[in-house]
């Protein structure tokens, strides 16, 4: 009769671990899927790459979408009529509107390229500077915003803020389908090296600035534009050449971020518009008015 302590423990065994598989980051973007008419529209006349397209068979041939879909197919992209229930499943239920399409992955510029781009679109070009936008819906509001007004292009921190996204594409309505985008490590020396190409910094504050108005924008100009919640860091305030705030005439105490970069470039449209007449937005703020 053995001893308690001879005794064996029954054999247990292990569930054999899962290996995880590595995340390609770059793999991952190309899995992107933008939709909404107005974004896939954007994105096929700007002769994007695509590498699918869902659509129902009613788009399909309407006088809007064939031909162009008839050119990206010649390109290589693999044309899809499908259900509206398909696109459904492609797009989580988000409104799709009939169509949606697979992308590469955005295609960032250099911000050389970016101010070298901007000198050849305008002799004063406005680029916006986004200090730790979080939000993708805000990105892609801002974006709209900037290829709007006619502005020449958008540089974005790489870390600890929003990038190029199907969500913040769809948001844009196609704006970032021409509205080139550089990504940058540093901030601060993004700024710094604007200024040595001669455009002039100004940041947007909720207060303790000059009104936004007051601002003489008929010059090369690089526009900085804070995150949701924090605004400009006091960092990059320091490396502004001015700050400059919207004045607010309700008990409202700040702005969204994408409604604040509206109203900045609004202002700087308005300057540099040939029917400038008088200052719309100091009239309105005269007459007790909420901007």
């Amino acid at each position: 009769m053995p001893k308690p302590s001879q005794l064996k423990a029954p054999l247990q065994l292990s569930r054999p671990r899962k290996l995880r598989q590595p995340t390609d980051p770059k793999a991952k973007a190309e899995q992107e899927i933008i939709y909404g008419r107005q974004t896939v529209l954007a994105a096929l006349r700007s002769g994007a790459t695509l590498n699918r397209v869902w659509v129902v068979p009613k788009l399909r041939y309407s006088p809007q979408f064939l031909s162009l879909l008839e050119e990206a197919k010649a390109r290589g992209t693999v044309i899809d009529e499908v259900s509206p229930q398909r696109l459904n499943l492609l797009t989580g239920g988000a409104n799709h509107q009939g169509i949606a399409a697979q992308t590469t992955p955005y295609c960032y510029v250099d911000l050389e390229e970016l101010v070298e781009q901007s000198r050849q679109a305008s002799p004063q070009p406005v680029l916006v500077v986004l200090d730790g936008i979080q939000d993708p819906h805000n990105l892609g509001a801002i974006a709209r915003s900037v290829e709007a007004f006619g502005m020449q292009g958008m540089v974005i921190p790489q870390r600890r803020a929003a990038g190029v996204t199907a969500t913040v594409m769809k948001v844009a309505a196609g704006a970032l389908s021409t509205l080139p985008v550089a990504r940058v490590v540093n901030l601060n020396r993004a700024l710094e090296y604007l200024k040595e190409q001669g455009f002039w910094v100004y940041g947007t504050t909720t207060q303790g600035a000059a009104p936004i108005y007051s601002a003489d924008f008929r010059r090369p100009v690089a526009l900085v534009i804070g995150s949701e919640g924090e605004g400009i860091s006091l960092l990059t305030q320091r490396h502004c050449d001015q700050l400059l705030s919207i004045p607010l005439a309700g008990r409202t105490e700040s702005l969204n971020a994408s409604v604040a970069a509206g109203i900045a470039l609004y202002e700087i449209h308005r300057q540099r518009s040939p029917h400038r007449g008088r200052n719309i937005s100091q009239q309105i703020l005269n007459e007790g008015s909420r901007i």
